[in-house]
């Protein structure tokens, strides 16, 4: 098989817009000859798609990255369809993984392919009109039919061995011996490929996006369908979305940041992005924000000139967030953080405050401890497991940096049914760590 592909080595004459803005937000990784592609993309309106794996019930922050690029392309006038892998998620795709993935039964794999469908189309419902919504296709209903016979036939005979060999997907696997790669994960890639295939014929897509780890997937797929159809399809990639130490954001991956909220709260979603670092922000920032390059130009300029505001933090949270989980949610991550910083714990509304249990760290204790009256705050800090011991109770409550609900408290306090939140809450802090004690 010829490679017909290269990496980014110039600038186009005239950029397509959406060209142009990946540029500029350094989401431009890997693409065909990019004067190529732009005059490809200028000539008419063109179909792209991307594609979602299905292997767990949720995306994460770093499949948003994706569904950006979908809202991207749709905002700069292309027409977009989003592939939904029913089928190829049935196999799973080797790219930047060291071991296998666990083999889905094809009722799950629906399953998140409509979980995902749904999550998908809500976050591009926000950010672009309603009747520039994409096409959503799942991959199971050619993929289901097709015969180990047509398989070989018609897609297996156009590739060449020692050339996904040396693909780094494919050659990493290999030469650990430790590992390997089964004949399904090495057969992946042509099944993306015959995915283009059927896109292009069935639905008019000319280009495929995805991330840089599916670059060598998109270069097989492109050079298929130039030698079936005979069509100058074209592919780019945008760059992974990295944690600072150089990890994924994945699926599989501890600390995983889910876009669905029974994962990741969107509480806890907005504090990830509200505690991004300096040098973490802006990345997120071009990534992610549909601000203009002027209003980031200014946000960025506001975090050089006063970074202890965190102006771009903040924006990217509330932006991000509202995007992700909706206005509503937003504003009560929003309440729950500004009540956490003032200390005014009374404040929270009580339909958001299990948002906050949820998050830290929590004790139950027996309602008989708190009535009558009540338990004194030496005793209380011992069986909520805020203090290992009596004395170590006394040292928290000398050092004055011990407060309930919000307030100081002194060693000869007591806590009685009138110190509960909601009836039957208590929200205890001693320096930067808080402690959320229910009473039942």
């Amino acid at each position: 098989m010829t490679q017909t592909i290269q990496q980014n080595t110039g600038e186009a004459t005239q950029n397509h817009p959406f060209i142009e803005e990946l540029q500029w937000r350094g989401l431009l990784h890997d693409s065909t000859p990019l004067e190529e592609l732009n005059a490809h993309l200028n000539e008419k309106q063109r179909r792209f798609y991307i594609g979602f794996d299905p292997s767990a019930p949720s995306l994460t922050i770093g499949n948003l990255l994706a569904v950006m690029m979908v809202v991207r392309g749709i905002r700069a006038g292309l027409s977009g369809v989003v592939l939904l892998g029913g089928g190829t998620g049935l196999i799973g795709d080797p790219s930047g993984k060291s071991v296998e993935r666990s083999l889905l039964p094809v009722e799950e794999a629906q399953a998140n392919v409509e979980r995902h469908r749904k999550m998908i189309t809500t976050i591009i419902e926000r950010a672009v009109s309603s009747d520039k919504i994409p096409q959503f296709v799942d991959n199971y209903e050619w993929l289901g039919k097709l015969t180990i016979i047509e398989f070989l036939r018609d897609v297996g005979k156009h590739f060449s061995v020692s050339e996904m060999m040396r693909r780094d997907s494919v050659a990493r696997r290999l030469n650990d011996p430790n590992q390997g790669l089964s004949y399904t994960e090495f057969a992946y890639s042509l099944l993306q490929s015959y995915d283009f295939m059927r896109l292009c014929q069935d639905h008019g897509v000319t280009m495929q996006m995805g991330a840089s780890d599916q670059w060598g997937n998109i270069v097989a797929g492109i050079d298929y369908v130039r030698r079936v159809l005979r069509e100058p399809v074209h592919g780019l990639t945008c760059p992974l979305l990295l944690r600072a130490d150089g990890t994924k954001f994945g699926k599989s991956e501890s600390g995983a940041i889910w876009l669905s909220a029974d994962r990741t709260s969107p509480y806890q979603f907005y504090q990830f992005l509200l505690n991004l670092a300096d040098e973490e922000v802006k990345n997120f920032a071009l990534k992610f924000s549909l601000e203009t390059k002027e209003v980031l130009d200014g946000l960025f300029q506001q975090m050089n000139d006063a970074p202890e505001k965190r102006a771009l933090q903040k924006h990217i949270a509330e932006e991000v967030t509202t995007l992700v989980h909706g206005a509503e949610e937003c504003k009560k991550a929003q309440a729950i953080s500004a009540a956490l910083f003032s200390g005014d714990i009374r404040s929270i509304d009580p339909s958001v405050i299990n948002d906050f249990f949820n998050e830290a760290p929590s004790a139950v204790l027996g309602r008989s401890v708190i009535d009558g009256e009540g338990v004194s705050i030496i005793e209380f800090l011992v069986q909520s497991g805020l203090a290992s011991s009596k004395g170590d109770a006394k040292r928290k409550l000398e050092s004055n940096g011990l407060s309930i609900n919000g307030d100081k408290v002194s060693a000869d306090r007591k806590l009685t049914t009138s110190d509960l939140l909601h009836e039957n809450l208590i929200m205890a802090k001693h320096g930067k760590q808080w402690k959320v004690v229910r009473f039942e």
